[in-house]
């Protein structure tokens, strides 16, 4: 008997220590956490201080706005695997089925700004985070099984070039070593065993140009478009073999035998998005000779190809996100840099951007951390980052001027640049520009909120508030397409 009262003590005096939790932490306590891959996410949440419901309990303002910005940062570990026409399409799906478990695939918050009322009407709060990305292609993949829709988009299918050079270690470092046809078909042959597509650089360029001449000579819509489609391959090989002839002549026969010694390799991928080299080597095998130069090349071209496996491309198709430099001309000050910063955070591609460096009379530099696919690259930079940022300016202030690798430029163009610190401030989030109905139906809870937004957003505004608002079949087809 004493023993028990000791024991019943000791536990009530063990839960007095213990903390007590937040609701929404206790429900993540509770909630089985997905194992697996995790990615650091920046993302904003917004709220409308007008409505009557705030005015009762600020509590409920913070709450909700801390709901958002977790809901954000889900949605843009969402963006990882579905695009953004896809994700606003079928975002009540989306939502009832992954958003509204920002709790269980959030592993922890790292960051949380104070909540501030802006310039624009919004409450706002910054978050930094740690999602679960197993968890959240996990819970999309099901449902996709569940519901019979297409979500995730195709990662794989690459194009692969191949260049591989053979060169006479004994020529003059003048002459230039020649292609070795046996050992890239070889490597090609390779290539195509996982499923991939052999691309040639050569012939595509060759009728890049072809169509080019074509489209300006007849002024073909058709030819243009199709002068785009002309891409280059996803990936490249290339690598170069150098051999040494050496000679001996039999002392019996008097016959001279010639042997071919590999010398020298270099084999390396490069990522032609980003212009990163994914693999590079130059260990040199020893101890191996031919007695035929053609044969020499074609057991290079296997040693080549054992180097390359499907894990290696896949491990770069399927990579979350990719790191690319914004240059930005045309800022007029520092302020208005910040203040860019804080805008691409809030788009649902950007997982994470940094200021690194601001010139006033020349290229103020970004990284930014990006979620859109490897296809069509400038075209999803252009709608889902430059659209945006215009479509809270109310006109074209940002251009899109080149996408190269892993570099992108963008100009600022005003007749009065020095308002823009005051336009970023006072007008409503770009991210708003490009967001589900169902968010804004969130956020704008009074009639100047919604309307705020609808200048920004017209057909998000209007099916939020449930109107219904004709749009051209010209408009559907693109959006669609």
């Amino acid at each position: 008997m004493h023993r028990t009262v000791l024991a019943v003590l000791s536990l009530l005096a063990l839960a007095a220590v213990q903390p007590i939790l937040p609701a929404h932490a206790q429900r993540a306590a509770m909630q089985p956490q997905p194992a697996g891959q995790t990615i650091i996410v920046s993302a904003e949440g917004l709220a409308d201080p007008k409505a009557p419901q705030y005015a009762r309990d600020k509590g409920i303002l913070i709450d909700d706005l801390r709901r958002d910005a977790r809901r954000q940062a889900v949605e843009k570990a969402v963006g990882v695997f579905v695009d953004s026409q896809t994700l606003v399409q079928n975002y009540t799906m989306i939502s009832d089925r992954v958003l509204t478990r920002s709790d269980g695939l959030i592993k922890q918050v790292i960051k949380e700004t104070d909540p501030w009322l802006g310039e624009d009407g919004f409450m706002h709060m910054l978050l930094k985070a740690e999602v679960y990305v197993a968890g959240v292609e996990e819970a999309l993949k099901q449902m996709s099984r569940d519901q019979r829709v297409a979500l995730i988009r195709e990662r794989g299918d690459p194009r692969i070039s191949v260049a591989i050079f053979a060169a006479d270690a004994d020529r003059a470092s003048n002459i230039a070593p020649r292609r070795s046809q046996i050992a890239e078909n070889i490597l090609k042959e390779r290539i195509q065993s996982f499923g991939y597509r052999v691309w040639s650089e050569e012939h595509a360029e060759k009728l890049r140009l072809e169509l080019m001449a074509r489209s300006q000579l007849e002024g073909q819509t058709d030819v243009t478009l199709s002068v785009s489609q002309q891409r280059a391959a996803d990936f490249t090989i290339f690598g170069e073999a150098k051999f040494k002839t050496l000679s001996a002549r039999l002392p019996t026969s008097g016959i001279t035998v010639s042997k071919y010694v590999l010398t020298s390799w270099t084999v390396a991928c490069v990522d032609n998005a980003t212009g990163q080299e994914i693999y590079f080597n130059n260990k040199v095998p020893t101890g191996r000779s031919w007695n035929d130069e053609d044969v020499a090349t074609r057991d290079v071209g296997q040693i080549i190809g054992q180097e390359f496996s499907r894990d290696l491309f896949e491990q770069h198709l399927s990579a979350p996100s990719r790191i690319f430099q914004l240059q930005v001309l045309g800022l007029p000050d520092y302020d208005a840099g910040e203040l860019m910063r804080k805008e691409l955070m809030g788009l649902r591609p950007v997982l994470n951007v940094d200021f690194r460096n601001f010139d006033a009379s020349g290229m103020s530099l970004f990284e930014v951390d990006f979620t859109g696919g490897r296809n069509a690259f400038a075209r999803i930079v252009n709608d889902t980052m430059v659209r945006p940022l215009n479509a809270k300016l109310g006109d074209r202030s940002f251009r899109l001027v080149s996408t190269r690798g892993d570099l992108v430029r963008v100009a600022y163009n005003s007749a009065d640049g020095s308002d823009l610190v005051d336009r970023l401030n006072k007008l409503p989030p770009a991210s708003l520009a490009t967001a589900a109905p169902e968010r804004i139906r969130a956020i704008a809870q009074t009639e100047a909120t919604l309307e705020a937004v609808r200048k920004i957003n017209p057909d998000g505004a209007a099916a939020a508030a449930g109107e219904s608002k004709p749009t051209s079949d010209a408009v559907k087809a693109i959006r669609n397409f």
